[in-house]
């Protein structure tokens, strides 16, 4: 269960949607017509089914109870995701109940009246499930493998949980404590804690001001009867989005919605709106923040509409002109002149008037208010600085490519339609792209000089101002009205529906490539939207060359989107955004890898660009110097995080290298002081001595001409030869003494813990299957032992689990585990676990458990092979490895047939706890010291 706290949701706009759109892309319009024509004329809706509207390929019905059904079927992929959206979030909480939407949806994974043991039904169906909470809505929502028993048994899960949850004061005892843990690993991030603090000042008295996970003594103290009542009164059918998304017969699941969900009564209570209106913000606020941390921040928060407003389309605009890198106008005036290392820009879109949020990211010894007087005058200077049409269109490329990705990955567009009915309908979500077309630079410059103003804004001061000047913020508009008549664009075009089963991978891939060009898998299948996606590894060096060169070559991964001897950073990106696609190099000093997703019509472009990235880099001095500065940043930010300083540590326990060798685990002195070191030259040289094509492996899966593909690459990699032989690095099993160690970080209110063994085998080890099921049963499901005991029934740990790996070429792998838990709960927390594996290592499981265990970890495996950037790398690394899917075949083949004897004796015989490495890092003297003292 993931809690959308206020900092989390702003975690992940600044990762991954700066531009702060939900929207979905314009479609294959002929194709997706006659889609939609067919669904229409052939779903003929059941008595006292209400068929409401259809708006390109989704269609919305609307049961007597007054339940809100949304249908999107897709037939290119072997799932379908189930979501049930409540409007309820932390906005409908009362004095005393902050909080309460989020620990309720926790509570409503404890199971229910028909489904007590709602974990193990989970694991079973191999379900890949969470709930999140947010300002205006609650959703839960679970995405398993396309058959009828599976699409039935969600269903009818999801009904009896609306009406029929526990809500158990039991369940609440242990609950509230795995909600504080989770709060505590919030309350570690300085970024995240400064957000929280930032948003409460600027909202008076509006509930969004308040953070999602809400006050730490609501959660504690909430009496059960108080969510109980909560629960009764907001989960009922009429105020209950339900939406299908993905493989599934749409006559037939129409059935299925209208006998399972119409069984739930109307309720007769009637929900009260939320009638508090923000006040209009009369100067500037401001907020300061000193916690222990290694980087400075600053940041300010502008009220905006709300996201039906028409003005929000140019709000998105101009989140992306002055938060996005490297084109923003913060980057250029803060990153590009050194005075940060970072910047971002983001808004929230919601269904009242909300805000927008940029900011910086300022490294120690910099100057913080040299950084906020251009960051101000930045931001604020929009009004009289209007935006260029160059701006203007490439931020519009830029979310019109993400909004026409989306579009074809239906599980996405399932989940993500809960954002918008929350803000009053769902057709919001197309009506908001339309307008993001139709955005001019006058528009964005007219919002600037609405919004971006000093009275409206909260920063870290405080000015008194003689002639306040204030931002009236729109009512919201009658969404109802506004989209009557609406019907938006075309459904995109469908795809095959293709079988993930190994045998069928095997049969429809083509395996070759000439002697002097990357050897290929293709898998060529018709997919939503004409998409494609490639994987491409390119190994250099060995071990005698790569000494002391470890650094350099991270580096080299890093520059080379950053410039070629024609493009700069920023027109590879215009590029990528003009041709809808994706793609980037990430990889190290051994190898470099080249992942790509666009469209068939555009794949040749692609791959050229991708090319002459990869063939011709430029090394842009100024570009290196932000990207030390960045990197530099990241690591001073690690000193005092206990998740990364516990994992380098068992990282270097456990690999132990020696110095300068490129398997060597650095400390974060060595790496910073590398990263100082290593000069634009070195950079230049490592990519001389190393890259080509001689050693390259790669794989293409989607929609497209395999012969085109094959010649393509053979043009662009054929002949490009690597300076120096490759050898590959193997991987050694040693093993390290067992110990247990632990490291302060103080004024963390959260602590990690890591558990780690050497393992002597690999893949093909006759006891392998039954290792990894096994650790799949200990610790790497929703069931599992480790969270059942550590999470569920003591309220230890948020997040608890194991891993089990092995080499498929040297005999080498790695046992782990990790939590995250409050410092005082050290003691319990390691002996909850060395208790499970014990009990694990003696007991071993029952039939019972391995039999379900087996159901959910093969659909598992099959939901894995359904993502074509998944199989894409599986292909890939097989070739290198020279494996194909038969293995994968045979692996599940002995999985199925494993006995309990047989995982417990393979367990015991490589599992050995008296070996195992423990790590701790967290705030544990304070806790002692704060600890009381016992009755003299």
């Amino acid at each position: 269960m993931k809690s959308v706290k206020t900092e989390a949701l702003a975690r992940a706009f600044v990762a991954a949607m700066l531009v702060g759109s939900f929207a979905l892309a314009p479609a294959s319009r002929a194709a997706a017509q006659q889609a939609a024509s067919a669904s229409a004329t052939t779903t003929v809706a059941p008595a006292g089914v209400e068929r409401v509207t259809s708006v390109e390929g989704l269609t919305e019905y609307r049961l007597a109870n007054g339940m809100r059904v949304l249908l999107f079927p897709d037939p290119t992929k072997q799932t379908v995701t189930v979501n049930v959206t409540y409007l309820v979030g932390s906005a409908h909480e009362n004095y005393g109940e902050t909080g309460m939407a989020h620990l309720l949806e926790h509570l409503l994974f404890k199971g229910s009246k028909n489904h007590p043991n709602l974990a193990q039904e989970m694991t079973e169906h191999g379900a890949r499930r969470n709930g999140s909470t947010w300002l205006d809505r609650t959703n839960y929502y679970e995405t398993v493998a396309a058959t009828d028993e599976n699409l039935r048994w969600a269903l009818e899960m999801e009904a009896d949980r609306m009406v029929n949850s526990f809500v158990a004061e039991k369940d609440l005892k242990t609950e509230f404590s795995v909600v504080r843990n989770e709060m505590e690993s919030g309350e570690n991030d300085p970024f995240s804690v400064l957000l929280e603090r930032a948003v409460s000042t600027a909202f008076l008295w509006h509930n969004y001001g308040n953070s999602t996970i809400g006050a730490r003594s609501d959660v504690e103290n909430v009496p059960i009867d108080r969510l109980q009542a909560f629960y009764r009164q907001y989960y009922q059918p009429d105020n209950a989005i339900l939406i299908i998304a993905g493989k599934f017969d749409e006559a037939k699941t129409l059935g299925w919605v209208n006998s399972i969900f119409s069984a739930i009564p109307r309720p007769t209570r009637t929900l009260q709106k939320v009638y508090t209106v923000e006040p209009v913000q009369d100067g500037e606020r401001s907020v300061t923040l000193r916690r222990v941390g290694d980087v400075q921040l600053v940041g300010a928060v502008y009220h905006v509409p709300s996201g039906s407003h028409e003005d929000f389309a140019a709000i998105d605009i101009l989140s992306f002109i002055l938060g996005d890198s490297p084109s923003g106008r913060l980057h250029k005036a803060l990153v590009e002149t050194k005075k940060a290392s970072r910047v971002y820009g983001f808004n929230f879109q919601m269904r009242e008037p909300a805000i927008a949020l940029y900011g910086a990211e300022v490294r120690q010894g910099d100057s913080l208010d040299a950084a906020r007087e251009t960051f101000l005058q930045t931001v604020e200077s929009v009004a009289t600085n209007p935006p260029t049409k160059d701006e203007v269109e490439r931020a519009r490329q830029a979310i019109l490519k993400n909004i026409e990705l989306t579009l074809n990955k239906s599980d996405q567009v399932g989940l993500e339609l809960s954002e918008w009915v929350a803000q009053g309908d769902w057709r919001l979500f197309f009506l908001h792209r339309d307008r993001i077309r139709k955005v001019t630079p006058e528009d964005v410059q007219r919002v600037a000089n609405r919004y971006l103003k000093p009275s409206n804004r909260t920063l870290a001061q405080f000015i008194p101002t003689a002639q306040p000047d204030r931002a009236e913020i729109p009512a919201v508009p009658d969404v109802a009205a506004m989209l009557k008549d609406y019907k938006g664009d075309a459904a995109v075009a469908l795809g095959e529906a293709f079988d993930p089963a190994p045998s069928n991978i095997e049969s429809r891939t083509k395996r070759g490539g000439a002697a002097a060009s990357p050897k290929l898998a293709l898998l060529p299948k018709k997919t939503r939207g004409a998409t494609v996606v490639a994987s491409m590894t390119f190994r250099f060096g060995d071990e005698k060359s790569l000494q002391n060169r470890s650094i350099a070559g991270e580096l080299v991964t890093d520059m080379l989107m950053r410039g070629t001897t024609t493009r700069s950073r920023q027109q590879i990106q215009d590029e990528l955004d003009r041709l809808k696609a994706r793609a980037f190099v990430s990889g190290g000093p051994t190898q470099a890898v080249l992942f790509v997703e666009t469209v068939r019509e555009n794949l040749p472009a692609v791959m050229r660009l991708m090319a002459e990235v990869l063939r011709q880099p430029s090394f842009p001095a100024a570009e290196f110097d932000q990207l030390k500065a960045e990197v530099l940043a990241n690591f001073e930010q690690q000193r005092s995080d206990p998740g990364a300083i516990a994992q380098r540590e068992m990282a270097r326990h456990l690999n132990p290298y020696p110095k300068g060798d490129p398997r060597h685990v650095m400390t974060i002195d060595e790496e910073v002081e590398a990263v100082k070191a290593t000069t634009i030259d070195d950079v230049k040289k490592f990519y001389a001595d190393f890259y080509g094509a001689s050693d390259a492996h790669g794989s293409f899966v989607g929609d497209f001409d395999d012969a085109e593909v094959a010649r393509l690459n053979a043009e662009l990699f054929g002949q490009w030869k690597s300076p120096r032989p490759y050898a590959r690095l193997a991987n050694v099993y040693r093993e390290v003494p067992a110990i247990n160690k632990s490291y302060e970080t103080p004024d963390k209110a959260n602590a990690n813990f890591v558990a780690g063994l050497n393992l002597n085998v690999r893949d093909d080890d006759p006891d392998y299957p039954a290792l990894v099921f096994g650790n799949y049963l200990l610790g790497a499901n929703s069931a599992s032992r480790l969270r059942q005991r550590i999470r569920d029934r003591e309220g230890i740990s948020y997040g608890v689990g194991s891993g089990l790996n092995a080499s498929a070429l040297d005999k080498w792998g790695t046992f782990t585990s990790f939590a995250i838990y409050a410092p005082e709960n050290v003691a319990r927390l390691e002996a909850a676990y060395k208790e499970e594996l014990g009990r694990a290592l003696s007991e071993g499981f029952t039939a019972e458990e391995v039999a379900k265990g087996k159901s959910g970890y093969l659909q598992n495996r099959q939901l894995n092979r359904s993502q074509d950037n998944n199989l894409a790398g599986a292909l890939s690394s097989y070739l290198f490895i020279n494996r194909t899917f038969q293995w994968d075949e045979e692996f599940e083949r002995k999985v199925a047939a494993l006995t309990p004897e047989q995982i417990m004796a393979a367990m015991r015989r490589h599992i050995d706890p008296s070996k195992i490495t423990i790590i701790k890092a967290g705030d544990f003297a304070k806790k002692t010291a704060a600890a009381p003292k016992p009755a003299q």
